[in-house]
C-alpha cells in the first residue's frame, strides 16, 4: 500500500516522542515539515543549518529508529534546509542533505535486530535551583532603585514581573535606554525579589557576552546539548545588552530555540538593550518579533527631582548627610546618567572624609572643580528670581508670597516663564520655589506671558531685556553638561 509522506512522518513522530519526551520534542520536532517520499527516501524541511546540525548531533539515532520502523532497512532520511527565507517575490532558498546514517548502520549499531530496548542517551536531568549560580548582586534592590518619570513604567513592570514571574502580560519584558541609566540595577532588583518570594525558582542573570562565550565553550567541548538543556530549565532568564546579539548567527539560533522553549513553558524572560527593538540591526526578524510579544519600556536620563532623590538615597547608604543645596548643586551639575551622578557624589564624600570637613557647598565645589564648571555661571532658579525681582524693583521674597499686587504678579509670572525656559525643574518643582504654588498656576503664568508677549509691547520689551541678561550669563559658562 502506498503511503503519503505526511502519514509516514506522523508515524515517525509517535516513535520519536516516546523516545525523547515532551520538551525536546516540541522544540526540535514540531517545527519540522515533511515534504515528500520518493523511493523510500523521506525528505523533511528544517528551519536552519543550526537546526539540522543539532538533529544530526543529538537525535540521529532516534530518527533512524523511526525511519527503519516505517520504511524498513532500506529507508533513508533527507533534510531540506532553509538557507534563505525569501520574500513576496522570491521563493525560499533551500539545500538538501542526507542524514549521516543509513538504516543498515542503525540496525547494526543499535542491535535492534537482537530486540534490545532503545535507550535515549540525551535524557534531561533536572537541576536543583538551590545549587545553581544566579549571578545576582544582592546590593541592587527595588528599595534603592529610585522611581521617577524617567523609569516609572519599567520599574512598575519589573515589580509586576517579580510578583508573578511568567504569569503576566509582560513576557518578555524588554527594557531599553542609554548606558548608566539603571537597566542592570532593575534586572538584579527583579531577580532578587523573585528569589525572595520564590526560593525554589531557578533564576539566571547574564550579559549577552557571557551567554555567547559559554555557548562557544559548549560548542568547543561538543556539549551544545548540555548548554541548551541547562537554559530551558531556567524559571527567570535575564539577558543584559541583547543588542550585542547582532550578526552572531549561531548564537541567535540557539537563543531563538531557548526563547521558544521558555516562553512556551510559561517561564519569564527579561532583556535589556541600548535601543528599542524596531531600531536593532543584525538580528533575525523572527527574534525581533518575539522581543515585541510582551512589554517594551524605556529608561531615560532622570529629571532634577529624581537625581536629588538618588543623591539622598546613595548618601544615606554611605551613612553621610547631604545638605539640600549640595544635593541640588550636584544634580544641576550632572546631566548625563546615574552612574556619573553616583561617581560625583563619591568624590564629594571622599573629599570630606580625607579632609575631615563637613560636606557643604564650598567643599562640593572644590571637589568637583575638575568635573563640572562653576554653578554660579548658570541660570538657575535662585538667579532668575534675583534678576527678575531687581528688574521690577521688588524683593525676591515677594515672588514667593501670596500677594496679588499687579507688579508682583507680573514679576512672578515672568520669573516662572524663565524658570521653565532655563532650568530642568518640573512644573511642580517650579511652583514649590514660588511659595508652594501648584503646577496649574505655573502653566497659567507661562501661558499668560507667552500670550502677552505677542500682544503687549511693554511685556515684550521686559521679556527681551531680561532674556539678554540671562544669555549674557550663559556665555560665561554653563555647568550642566560635563560629568
Amino acid at each position: 500500500m502506498n503511503r503519503s509522506h505526511n502519514q509516514v512522518w506522523e508515524n515517525c513522530l509517535r516513535i520519536v516522542k516516546e523516545s525523547i519526551g515532551d520538551q525536546p520534542f516540541k522544540t526540535w520536532f514540531v517545527p519540522i515539515l515533511p515534504l515528500r517520499l520518493v523511493n523510500n527516501v523521506l525528505t523533511i524541511q528544517v528551519p536552519s543549518q543550526f537546526f539540522y546540525e543539532w538533529l544530526e548531533e543529538h537525535y540521529v539515532n532516534v530518527l533512524r529508529k523511526a525511519i527503519v520502523a516505517e520504511l524498513g532497512p532500506a529507508g533513508k532520511l533527507e533534510y531540506s534546509i532553509i538557507v534563505d527565507k525569501g520574500n513576496s517575490k522570491n521563493k525560499p532558498y533551500t539545500i538538501n542533505l542526507p542524514t549521516s546514517k543509513s538504516g543498515a548502520d542503525f540496525l547494526q549499531e543499535s542491535g535492534q535486530n537482537k530486540d534490545k530496548p532503545y535507550i535515549n542517551p540525551f535524557e534531561l536531568k533536572p537541576l536543583d535551583p538551590a545549587k545553581q549560580i544566579s549571578n545576582l548582586n544582592p546590593a541592587f534592590t527595588f528599595d534603592n532603585y529610585i522611581e521617577g518619570d524617567c523609569n516609572n513604567l519599567a520599574r512598575s513592570a519589573g515589580i509586576s514581573v517579580a510578583t508573578k514571574p511568567g504569569v503576566n502580560a509582560f513576557n518578555p519584558l524588554m527594557v531599553y535606554g542609554g548606558t548608566g541609566l539603571g537597566k542592570t540595577h532593575l534586572l538584579h532588583a527583579i531577580g532578587n525579589q523573585v528569589k525572595h518570594l520564590y526560593p525554589e525558582k531557578f533564576v539566571v542573570y547574564m550579559s549577552l557576552d557571557r551567554f555567547t562565550n559559554q555557548f562557544v565553550d559548549a560548542l568547543r567541548n561538543n556539549n551544545s546539548q548540555g548548554f541548551f538543556h541547562y537554559f530551558i530549565q531556567v524559571d527567570l532568564l535575564m539577558i543584559d545588552d541583547i543588542h550585542l546579539l547582532a550578526h552572531r548567527e549561531k548564537t541567535q539560533d540557539i537563543f531563538f530555540n531557548i526563547f521558544n522553549e521558555l516562553h512556551h513553558s510559561g517561564k519569564q524572560i527579561i532583556l535589556t538593550s541600548d535601543r528599542k527593538p524596531a531600531e536593532l540591526e543584525g538580528i533575525d526578524d523572527r527574534l525581533l518579533s518575539r522581543f515585541k510579544w510582551g512589554l517594551t519600556a524605556d529608561v531615560r536620563i532622570p529629571d532634577l527631582e529624581t537625581k536629588i532623590a538618588i543623591i539622598y538615597k546613595k548618601a544615606d547608604q554611605e551613612g553621610v548627610g547631604i545638605p539640600h543645596n549640595v544635593a541640588e548643586y550636584i544634580a544641576y551639575s550632572v546631566n548625563t546618567h546615574v552612574r556619573d551622578l553616583e561617581g560625583v557624589l563619591n568624590s564629594v564624600i571622599f573629599r570630606s572624609t580625607l579632609s575631615k570637613q563637613p560636606i557643604d557647598l564650598d567643599l562640593a565645589k572644590e571637589a568637583l572643580q575638575h568635573v563640572v564648571n562653576e554653578i554660579e555661571t548658570e541660570v538657575n532658579i535662585d538667579y532668575i528670581q534675583k534678576v527678575v525681582a531687581e528688574f521690577f524693583k521688588v524683593s525676591p521674597e515677594l515672588l514667593k508670597a501670596k500677594t496679588r499686587k499687579k507688579e508682583v504678579v507680573e514679576a512672578r509670572q515672568i520669573a516662572m516663564y524663565f524658570a521653565k525656559k532655563y532650568t530642568l525643574l518640573s512644573l511642580k518643582s517650579i511652583g514649590h520655589h514660588f511659595g508652594g504654588r501648584d503646577h496649574s498656576t505655573v502653566i497659567h503664568a507661562i501661558t499668560t506671558i507667552e500670550d502677552l508677549y505677542g500682544l503687549e509691547k511693554r511685556t515684550r520689551q521686559n521679556v527681551n531685556e531680561l532674556q539678554t541678561k540671562f544669555k549674557s550669563r550663559l556665555l560665561n559658562g554653563n555647568s550642566m553638561v560635563k560629568a
